[in-house]
């Protein structure tokens, strides 16, 4: 993409930007031609085998970053996932062994692959451990710990909150976890000339206080460097020497977050009845997110597809305008459900989803394969049947009462006999004989009752 994109404003429209430490500073920063590219960082710890979709925003942020010719970098919490961040967290995190966390690591590479492209070639991929674990604990108080004020840190929220809750309060290890990330960007900033961090709302006093170390701290370690240079102790004794004393440091550097997203309802973004939404198959199907997206009200289908498609306004205001004048039509939920897929999942899987969704609203599932025909019914009550069962043909009635499709046998007959019933998509009656050759795959029979209700069948 064109560098000529400004990363600010495309980010204000879609509604990406709440806090940020120089807005002005950072315009002039991202558009200074000499020092382009920019590398721009935001962070995640792996605290699971996948990310949730919230972890989605901060995704979406680096990718404006690369579409505005910047440089993202993933900084995967290798170290910092050791300890939890106590942000949003009632209570203290389970503490982790370095093997599961690396697992986890490895399990949420392809990921940032699936939305940024090529790791080592589109965007940098990088491990706080590598840095962290080198630390000693004297020097992590010695050199980094004497810049934080314990005043400051306590009036975090997340922190505040606990000291307020007598029955959880919050241990000292995870107290500390603002001075380990606030150490990231110094690090960053330092040794690979990262001068700008995005992240969470929720992570914007970690965000300033990591701006506020790099001053600090790169201010020390200079300082330090020209009273070697100049072999001196102090300042006030080059200055009796008669010694030209100064120092400088990088010039300048920046945060931003992102307001996290929240239904219009109040309801928690990325949950429903069945619980989290993922951002790998393994944990939520593409035919779940499909849904998932699907299934958004109006004003959040208006919000989202800004903030987790890349449509540019001038054709999201378009389709807002068209779906305003015929809402029945959910031609906004329609789109942000086949681009928010295909980014993550891609193009192919994004078609099987909306395939399968058109196959569970017809009945017709006979064309579906084994796998989307699994994902499609994940969420479908089914039970588990002996296959000898179907020699000669089902009683229907008396498989209607087991699957309680039906309460009784007259409601059974009249229901098979008004053709409201049929067995993977196809109408059956009361003379249809069911047997082996209606399994789906050698193994299932779905039978759905009316237009909504279905249930599935596993035949083992």
């Amino acid at each position: 993409m064109s560098e000529r994109i400004d990363l600010i404003n495309e980010l204000q429209w879609r509604g990406l930007l709440k806090d940020c430490t120089d807005e002005k500073g950072l315009r002039e920063h991202l558009a200074d031609p000499e020092n382009a590219p920019r590398k721009i960082y935001a962070g995640f710890d792996p605290t699971a085998d996948s990310l949730t979709i919230g972890n989605l925003v901060p995704i979406m942020l680096l990718a404006h970053v690369q579409r505005a010719g910047h440089t993202p970098i993933v900084v995967m919490g290798g170290g910092t996932g050791l300890i939890g961040d106590p942000s949003g967290k009632s209570a203290e995190r389970q503490l982790n062994t370095p093997e599961t966390i690396e697992g986890f690591i490895n399990k949420q590479r392809p990921i940032y692959s699936s939305v940024l492209g090529e790791e080592g070639k589109d965007f940098e991929l990088k491990n706080n451990y590598d840095w962290l674990s080198g630390i000693s604990y004297i020097e992590a108080l010695r050199d980094i710990g004497k810049h934080f004020s314990v005043n400051m840190m306590m009036q975090k929220e997340s922190v505040k909150e606990r000291l307020n809750n007598r029955e959880q309060g919050i241990s000292y290890t995870e107290f500390s976890y603002m001075i380990l990330q606030a150490y990231d960007f110094a690090y960053l900033y330092e040794n690979e000339g990262v001068t700008v961090q995005f992240g969470g709302s929720d992570q914007y006093g970690n965000i300033v206080a990591g701006s506020d170390l790099i001053r600090r701290y790169i201010e020390d370690k200079a300082e330090a460097a020209e009273l070697k240079r100049l072999g001196v102790s102090s300042a006030k004794e080059a200055i009796e020497q008669g010694k030209e004393f100064s120092f400088g440091y990088y010039e300048e550097w920046f945060g931003l977050t992102a307001p996290l997203v929240q239904k219009a309802d109040g309801g928690k973004f990325g949950k429903t009845e069945k619980g989290a939404i993922w951002l790998t198959a393994a944990r939520t199907s593409p035919y779940a997110y499909y849904q998932f997206w699907l299934n958004a009200t109006d004003e959040d289908a208006r919000n989202w597809i800004k903030v987790f498609t890349f449509l540019d306004q001038a054709t999201i205001d378009s389709l807002i305008a068209r779906h305003d004048e015929n809402p029945g039509m959910r031609e906004l939920q329609r789109t942000l459900a086949r681009e928010a897929t295909k980014i993550l999942h891609g193009k192919d899987a994004m078609e099987n989803a909306e395939a399968a969704g058109k196959a569970l609203f017809s009945g017709e599932i006979g064309s579906l394969d084994e796998q989307t025909l699994s994902e499609v019914f994940a969420s479908i009550t089914t039970t588990e049947h002996n296959k000898a069962d179907l020699a000669g043909g089902l009683d229907m009635v008396e498989l209607l009462k087991s699957t309680k499709l039906a309460s009784s046998n007259r409601e059974a007959r009249d229901f098979l006999n008004e053709g409201s019933v049929s067995i993977n998509g196809e109408k059956i009656s009361m003379d249809t004989v069911v047997d082996e050759s209606a399994l789906l795959h050698g193994s299932f029979i779905a039978i759905r009752r009316g237009k909504k209700k279905w249930h599935m069948t596993k035949w083992s």
